[in-house]
C-alpha cells in the first residue's frame, strides 16, 4: 500500500458528522464538547545527580625495553626468576612516534652505550598528542600489561623520569603509591596537596639550583609537604646546575644502589 493511500484510508475511517465539531472562531455547536483546560505549569527545579557508566579506553604506549643479562621467561608467581623493572619516563623533547629520541638521555641512553642494569628497563615515548604531559592512566595501564608478559617482580618496581618526566613521575605516584618500591623524579614539580599519599614511599628527589626551565620550588614543594605530612624523602639539589641535573644522578652508583635496595612492604 502506498503512502497516499495509506493517508486516504485515514481520512475515511475518521469521517464523523460535522455536527460534531466545534465552529471556528465563533460559539461551539450545540452538544460539543469544550476542550479541556492546559494543566498548570510545573515549576523549574534544581537537584544534584550523579551518572555512573564502566567505559573501555584503549591505551597504546610505544617503549624501548631491556631485558637484563639472564633474563629467562616468566616462571609463576613464586619469586624464582622475577625481575626488578624500571619505569623511566622522558621529558618534552623526546615526544613523538620516533622511539631513537627516547635514548637521548637517561637510562636508555646509558643502556645503548654499553651500561648494564640488573632489571628490566622500560622506557616509553610520549606520542606528541599529548600536549600536557604523561598520561597517568596510560602509564598505570602500562605497568599492568608489562607485568603480565615479563618476569617482573611487583614488590620491585621503580619509577624515574626527568624534566616532563619528572612531572609523570610524581603525578603517576601519588595516583598509584602502592604499585611502586621507589620513585625518584628529577627537575620536576607535583601537586603538594597529595603528598601525604607519597609518606610511606621511599622517594629520592634531584633539581638543580641554577634550573631556569623548572623552578627548583618546583620540587622542593612536593618534598616539603612529604615531610609536613610525616614523611622522610631523600632530596639532592646539585649547585650551580641549570636544567640538567639528571646525567650527575643516573652516572652516580650510589643511586642505583639505593634504587634496586628499596622492596615494597608486604599489604601496601
Amino acid at each position: 500500500m502506498t503512502p497516499f493511500a495509506r493517508a486516504a484510508s485515514f481520512a475515511l475511517a475518521a469521517s464523523f458528522p460535522l455536527s460534531a465539531l466545534p465552529s471556528c472562531g465563533g460559539p461551539a455547536v450545540a452538544g460539543s464538547m469544550a476542550p479541556p483546560a492546559a494543566p498548570p505549569l510545573a515549576a523549574a527545579t534544581t537537584s544534584r545527580e550523579l551518572s555512573t557508566r564502566e567505559i573501555t579506553v584503549t591505551s597504546e604506549l610505544a617503549y624501548l625495553l631491556t631485558l637484563p643479562k639472564g633474563y629467562v621467561a616468566p616462571v609463576g608467581d613464586g619469586g624464582f626468576g622475577l625481575w626488578p623493572m624500571v619505569l623511566f619516563l622522558h621529558g618534552m623533547g623526546e615526544r613523538g612516534s620516533d622511539l631513537s629520541l627516547v635514548a637521548r638521555h637517561g637510562p636508555p641512553k646509558m643502556l645503548a652505550a654499553g651500561f648494564e642494569l640488573p632489571a628490566i628497563v622500560v622506557s616509553p615515548q610520549c606520542p606528541l598528542s599529548s600536549q600536557f604531559g604523561w598520561s597517568t592512566p596510560a602509564v598505570l595501564a602500562l605497568v599492568d600489561d608489562l607485568c603480565q608478559r615479563h618476569a617482573v617482580d611487583r614488590d620491585r618496581i621503580y619509577l624515574t623520569g626527568l624534566s616532563m618526566g619528572g612531572y609523570g613521575t610524581w603525578a603517576v605516584a601519588c595516583e598509584a603509591p602502592e604499585r611502586f618500591a621507589a620513585i625518584a623524579p628529577i627537575c620536576g614539580g607535583g601537586d603538594p596537596t597529595k603528598a601525604d599519599r607519597l609518606v610511606g614511599l621511599p622517594t629520592w628527589a634531584f633539581h638543580g639550583s641554577a634550573d631556569r626551565v623548572v623552578p627548583l620550588a618546583q620540587n622542593e614543594a612536593m618534598v616539603r609537604a612529604i615531610e609536613a605530612a610525616g614523611g622522610a624523602p631523600k632530596f639532592t639539589v646539585y649547585d650551580g646546575v641549570n636544567h640538567d641535573s639528571w646525567t650527575r644522578t643516573y652516572d652516580d652508583p650510589a643511586f642505583w644502589e639505593w634504587l634496586l635496595a628499596q622492596k615494597r612492604p608486604r599489604g601496601r
